[in-house]
């Protein structure tokens, strides 16, 4: 199956007064990196949500933002530090009755000193009520990105269905032109041997070994089997369910290798017009796979 690595997923989420907002980007990457920002208060569940992500997404680099925000309903969101409050007062009573000042303590008095209100903290409901809404909306987002993806990777298989099928006409013009020269081969192994049979220092183990060399170096029909092999696992893979990324990526340099051979083989001017062009066609297809899950 041909999945894209890139791709964008947003996905929102609320529930009594508390919304969440995830947004995905994904870039490619031979492996899954996830690089995640989440609120201050649920930093300790970067984990959770990385293994949430893995179970949907083997490979791209990834970079996910969690937001979440509370309903403002007027009340501040701080509290008194009781303890600090009686000790101030108790303090500055004291100062009062060393200097001898007269006089009742008043509200100003004590929160003259800063430190008598602490932000208020999130308590266990309120951190577990943010956490669910925040995987709400990254289930949200994940199948976002999950669709746009997917989307790309079916325009992805159309190309490279199309480019393999240039590859095979190619492949079978290269086969056409060798077999047409088996004639021409056959001649020229007739040429050669009667050459080494006028020479005065015939060797017969020499012919042999010319014969062996002349005959493995003009002969690419192993190549061209081998070739069509991967052409054939190529498009079995991009019709398969799971990823298909890695597979493709080591099937490419497979037919890469099967190709040079085939030019270096032939000795051939047209063979090599039809595999010079096969190895552009197949760089292309090298490129898009790099973009493939």
């Amino acid at each position: 199956m041909i999945i894209s690595m890139t791709g964008f997923g947003r996905g929102e989420a609320a529930d009594n007064g508390i919304s969440a907002t995830v947004e995905i980007k994904s870039l490619n990457s031979r492996y899954l990196d996830l690089s995640i920002r989440l609120p201050q208060r649920l930093q300790d569940k970067e984990l959770a949500l990385k293994e949430l992500v893995q179970k949907k997404v083997s490979r791209g680099k990834l970079n996910i933002s969690v937001h979440v925000t509370e309903s403002d309903t007027g009340e501040p969101h701080i509290e008194v530090d009781e303890v600090k409050v009686k000790a101030y007062a108790r303090i500055l009573r004291q100062v009062q009755e060393a200097a001898e000042i007269k006089g009742e303590l008043n509200v100003r008095n004590i929160t003259g000193f800063g430190d008598v209100f602490i932000t208020k903290e999130d308590d266990k409901e309120i951190l577990t009520r943010k956490w669910n809404v925040a995987l709400q909306a990254l289930d949200n987002a994940i199948e976002s990105l999950v669709a746009m993806r997917t989307r790309e990777g079916g325009q992805l298989k159309n190309d490279l269905l199309e480019r393999i099928g240039s590859i095979e006409a190619n492949l079978k013009d290269v086969e056409k032109v060798s077999l047409g020269r088996i004639e021409e081969v056959r001649n020229k192994l007739k040429e050669r041997i009667q050459q080494l049979i006028d020479d005065e220092s015939f060797d017969k183990e020499r012919l042999e070994t010319e014969v062996a060399v002349i005959a493995d170096k003009m002969d690419i029909t192993e190549e061209i089997v081998r070739m069509r092999a991967h052409l054939k696992f190529f498009m079995e893979a991009i019709e398969q369910p799971e990823p298909a990324g890695r597979r493709l990526n080591f099937l490419t340099q497979e037919m890469n290798r099967e190709l040079n051979t085939i030019g270096s083989k032939a000795n051939d001017s047209d063979i090599a017009h039809h595999v010079v062009r096969s190895k552009e066609t197949l760089e292309q297809i090298r490129e898009q796979v790099q973009n493939v899950e």
